[in-house]
C-alpha cells in the first residue's frame, strides 16, 4: 500500500525550498562582492622599499604603509577595496569598480613628500609644517584658475623662510629667478633641479611662486599655483591630505580591467553557465529518469547554498570563481551518479527498491568520500600557491566540494528516501531506467554481469595496446615540447599585455600594431585577435611598459572606442615566482594525494594513481605546445583541477577493485586478478562516462560561450577531462594489475580480519 503522506511531505519540502530560493536569491546575488575582472578595476602588487639606507622595512613599516594606502583609497570613495600585506615585504592592492583607474594609481604610488625649497634646492619646509587635512581645491581670486590652498602650522616660520629667500635678491645673470619658493612633490636632487626644469611646459615642480614686491609674508595660508585643471588640483589636495607614504613603493605586478570588459565577461560566462547546467539537468533526467529529477532538485539547492555560503564568507566572486561554480555542478553530480549506478546494480540483482536504495547508499558513501577528499587536496594546494584570481577559483572549488557532499549525499537520501519508503516506486524499475528483463532472480543466485550496450569488453586483455598508445603519444609530446616549447604568457616570462575592445565588431590588428609603434613608440611582440567576433585585439610585449605609456595608451583607446583597455604587467621577479609556485603546487598536490591514497588503499594504488595524473597533466602541456595557445597561470589552475578529478575517477575504480577483492577473499593467480580488474572496470565504466560527460558539458559551454579570458582555461579542462577518464580506466588500473600481479603466485592477495578493529586488510 502506498504511503501518500511521504509523497505529500516531499512536495511540501520542495515548495518550501522553491519559495525560499525564489524570494531570497536576488538579495543574495546582489550582496555578493564582484571581483575587478567582473566590474572593472585594477590590482597592483607593490614591493616596499626603504626611503633611505637607514630605514628597515619591518612589520611596522609595512603596516603603516598599508594604512597610508587605505587612507588614500578612502579619498576616492571606493567601497570594494582589498589591501593585504604579503610575505617578502609586499603589499597587494585590489580596487574593484574604480571609475578613474589612472587617478587611483597615481594617488596610491605617489610618495607625497611635499617640500618648499629655494631655487638652489635648499629645503626650508616640508609636509610636516602643514595642518593635517587642510588641503583643498579652490580658485585663484585674480585669475580664476584652479589652485590648491593649504594651512600652515606656524606663521612665524613662514615669515622666517620668506625673509631669507627675499634677502637673496634676483641674480640677473641666471635665466631663472633666484628669489622664489619652489614647491616640489617627491623632490629628487639627483634626477632634476629647478634650473633644469625652469621654462618647461610641464616642469617637475608643482609651482614656483615669487613674493609681491619681494616682501616677506607672515600667514598661515599658502596657495599653490600651477598649471592645474580642476581634477589635477583636487588630486593633489587628496594626496596632501592622505599624507606621505612611510616607504617607497615599486610596482612589480599589475592588472587592470575596463568596466566594459568586466560586464561583457560576466554576461558571457553566466550565459555559458546557464546553458551548461541546463544540459547537465536534461542529461541526468533522460539517463536516470526519476533519480535524475531528484538530482536536478538537489543540484538546484546546491547552487543556491553555494551562493549563500559565498555571500556569508564575504567572498569576492571572480570570473574563474564563476567557472568553478559551473564546473562544481558537473562534479557535484558525480556523487549522484555513483549512488544511482550502485542502486541500479542492486535492482538488477533482484533486490527490492528499499533494499537496493539502502545498499546503494551504503556502498557508495566511502567512494564518494575518497573521491571528494582527493579533489579537495588539489583545490587547497591551488589556494595556497595561487594568485588572487586563481585563489578565487580555488575558494569556490573548495566551497563547492564541501556543499556538494551535503546536498548530493544527504539531500538525495532525504528526497529519494521519501519516495522509496512511500512504496510508490515498488515494481516500477523503468522509473530508474531499468528494463524489467534485465532484472535477475535473486533466489536463483543469478549474478549481474556488467555490460556496456549489452556487451562485455576485455579491457585488461588490451592493456598492452593502451600502454603502447600512451607511450607513442608521450614520445610525440616530448618531441613537440623540445621543438616548439611552450608559448608562455607574461605570467611566466614577464612583460605587458594590452587588450583593446571595439564595440563595432572586428578590430584591425595591423592598425592597432601601427598605432602602438607610431603614437607611443612601443613595438608589440605579437598582436592577436580574441572574442567571439574578433572584437578584441591583444598586444603582447616582452618587456614592462612604463606607467606613463600605459596611461597614454588607455586614454587613447578610451577616446577611440569608448572602452578602457585591459592592461597587465609582470616583472621578472614575479614571473619567476609564479613559475616556481606552479611547479610546487603540482608537486605538493601529488605528494599529499600519494599519502592519502596510500593510507586508504596501498602504495601500489597510490603510485599508479600519480602516474596516471602526471600522464594527464603532460598531455595538456604537450597539446598547448603543439597548438601554440598561450600558457598562462590559469592553465595551472586547470591542471590542478584535472589532477583532482583524475584521482577522483581513478579512486572510484580502485574502490571497486578493492571491494571485489574482498568478495573473492583470496586471489592466487594473475588470471583471477585480471578478471577482477576487468569486472571492476566494466562496473564503473557507466559512472566514469556519465561523470566525464556532465563535467565536459560544463567545460565545453565555458569554451564556446564563456569570456575570452577563460577560453584557454576551458580548453585545458576539456582536454584534461577526457585524458583523465582514459588514464583512470585504461592506464592506472592496468598498471596496478601488472605491478601487483607480478609475484602473485608467491604472495597471493587475501583479506583477513584485523585483531583490533575487525576490518579487512590485504
Amino acid at each position: 500500500m502506498v504511503k501518500r503522506g511521504r509523497i505529500i511531505a516531499f512536495f511540501l519540502v520542495l515548495a518550501v525550498l522553491a519559495g525560499t530560493i525564489g524570494t531570497t536569491i536576488t538579495g543574495v546575488t546582489k550582496d555578493i562582492r564582484l571581483g575587478l575582472d567582473l566590474q572593472g578595476g585594477f590590482e597592483v602588487l607593490y614591493e616596499v622599499q626603504p626611503i633611505d639606507e637607514s630605514q628597515e622595512v619591518n612589520d611596522s613599516v609595512l603596516e603603516a604603509t598599508a594604512a597610508a594606502l587605505d587612507n588614500r583609497v578612502n579619498t576616492l570613495g571606493i567601497s570594494e577595496t582589498n589591501i593585504n600585506i604579503e610575505d617578502g615585504g609586499r603589499i597587494r592592492v585590489q580596487l574593484a569598480g574604480v571609475e578613474d583607474q589612472q587617478q587611483a594609481r597615481e594617488l596610491l604610488s605617489t610618495t607625497a613628500e611635499l617640500s618648499f625649497r629655494g631655487a638652489d634646492g635648499t629645503e626650508y619646509m616640508d609636509g610636516s609644517d602643514l595642518v593635517e587635512g587642510s588641503a583643498q581645491q579652490t580658485f585663484d581670486a585674480n585669475t580664476n584658475q584652479p589652485v590648491v590652498s593649504v594651512g600652515l602650522k606656524s606663521a612665524s616660520k613662514m615669515y622666517e623662510v620668506s625673509s631669507e629667500i627675499t634677502s637673496k635678491g634676483d641674480d640677473p645673470t641666471t635665466p631663472y629667478p633666484d628669489n622664489v619658493m619652489v614647491i616640489w612633490l617627491d623632490y629628487s636632487e639627483k634626477d632634476t633641479t629647478f634650473a633644469e626644469e625652469f621654462g618647461k611646459e610641464e616642469p617637475a615642480y608643482i609651482s614656483a611662486p615669487g613674493f609681491t614686491n619681494n616682501d616677506p609674508i607672515r600667514s598661515t595660508s599658502v596657495q599653490i599655483n600651477g598649471n592645474f585643471t580642476v581634477d589635477s588640483a583636487q588630486n593633489l589636495a587628496d594626496i596632501l591630505n592622505a599624507g606621505s607614504l612611510p616607504a617607497n613603493l615599486e610596482e612589480i605586478y599589475s592588472t587592470s580591467v575596463g568596466a566594459q570588459f568586466g560586464e561583457q565577461a560576466m554576461n558571457d560566462t553566466i550565459l555559458a553557465g546557464f546553458i551548461g547546467i541546463a544540459i547537465i539537468f536534461l542529461y541526468m533526467i533522460v539517463y536516470y529518469r526519476f533519480p535524475g529529477v531528484i538530482a536536478t532538485v538537489t543540484l538546484s539547492v546546491y547552487i543556491y547554498l553555494i551562493l549563500v555560503v559565498f555571500e556569508w564568507m564575504n567572498g569576492v566572486l571572480t570570473l574563474p570563481g564563476i567557472a568553478a561554480l559551473i564546473l562544481g555542478v558537473g562534479m557535484a553530480v558525480d556523487a549522484n551518479i555513483i549512488t544511482y549506478e550502485r542502486i541500479k546494480e542492486e535492482l538488477k540483482s533482484g533486490k527490492s527498491v528499499l533494499s537496493a536504495f539502502k545498499a546503494g547508499n551504503k556502498r557508495s558513501l566511502a567512494t564518494i568520500m575518497d573521491a571528494n577528499i582527493t579533489t579537495l587536496i588539489a583545490a587547497t594546494v591551488l589556494f595556497i600557491f595561487g594568485t588572487s584570481s586563481v585563489k578565487g577559483f580555488a575558494t569556490m572549488l573548495i566551497v563547492s566540494i564541501l556543499v556538494s557532499f551535503i546536498t548530493a549525499v544527504y539531500g538525495t537520501r532525504l528526497f529519494m528516501g521519501l519516495w522509496v519508503k512511500s512504496r510508490f516506486l515498488n515494481k516500477r524499475p523503468k522509473w530508474f531506467g531499468i528494463k524489467p528483463e534485465d532484472i535477475k532472480d535473486i533466489e536463483d543466485g543469478e549474478e549481474v554481469e556488467a555490460t556496456v550496450m549489452g556487451r562485455q569488453f576485455d579491457f585488461v586483455g588490451l592493456r598492452k595496446r593502451f600502454f603502447s598508445l600512451s607511450i607513442i603519444l608521450i614520445a610525440a609530446g616530448i618531441i613537440a615540447l623540445s621543438v616548439f616549447r611552450l608559448n608562455l604568457g607574461i605570467d611566466f616570462t614577464n612583460g605587458s599585455r594590452i587588450s583593446v575592445l571595439s564595440n563595432d565588431g572586428n578590430i584591425n590588428l595591423d592598425q592597432v600594431e601601427q598605432t602602438l609603434e607610431e603614437e607611443f613608440g612601443v613595438t608589440p611582440e605579437q598582436v592577436v585577435s580574441a572574442g567571439d567576433n574578433g572584437e578584441i585585439a591583444v598586444a603582447r610585449f616582452d618587456k614592462e611598459l612604463a606607467q606613463g605609456t600605459i596611461t597614454d595608451i588607455q586614454e587613447y583607446y578610451e577616446d577611440e572606442y569608448g572602452n578602457t583597455p585591459n592592461v597587465s604587467t609582470v616583472s621578472p621577479t614575479v614571473a619567476k615566482e609564479l613559475a616556481k609556485n606552479a611547479a610546487l603546487a603540482v608537486l605538493y598536490a601529488s605528494i599529499f594525494i600519494i599519502i592519502y591514497v596510500t593510507i586508504r588503499f596501498e602504495i601500489f594504488f597510490a603510485l599508479t594513481a600519480i602516474l596516471a595524473l602526471l600522464h594527464d597533466a603532460f598531455f595538456i602541456i604537450a597539446l598547448f605546445s603543439i597548438t601554440r595557445i598561450e600558457f598562462d597561470i590559469t592553465i595551472i589552475a586547470a591542471i590542478l583541477t584535472i589532477v583532482g578529478y583524475s584521482v577522483n575517477d581513478t579512486i572510484v575504480t580502485f574502490d571497486r577493485i578493492r571491494e571485489n577483492l574482498k568478495l573473492k577473499k583470496k586471489v592466487k593467480s594473475f588470471g583471477e586478478l585480471a578478471k577482477i580488474v576487468n569486472d571492476s572496470l566494466m562496473q564503473t565504466l557507466a559512472r566514469s562516462i556519465n561523470t566525464v560527460l556532465t563535467v565536459v558539458f560544463a567545460a565545453l559551454m565555458l569554451l564556446i560561450f564563456g569570456a575570452s579570458s577563460i577560453t584557454n582555461f576551458a580548453f585545458a579542462l576539456v582536454v584534461g577531462l577526457v585524458a583523465g577518464t582514459y588514464s583512470s580506466l585504461f592506464i592506472a588500473s592496468q598498471l596496478w594489475l601488472v605491478w601487483r600481479g607480478r609475484n602473485i603466485k608467491e604472495k597471493p592477495i587475501q583479506f583477513v580480519k584485523k585483531k583490533n578493529t575487525g576490518g579487512p586488510q590485504v
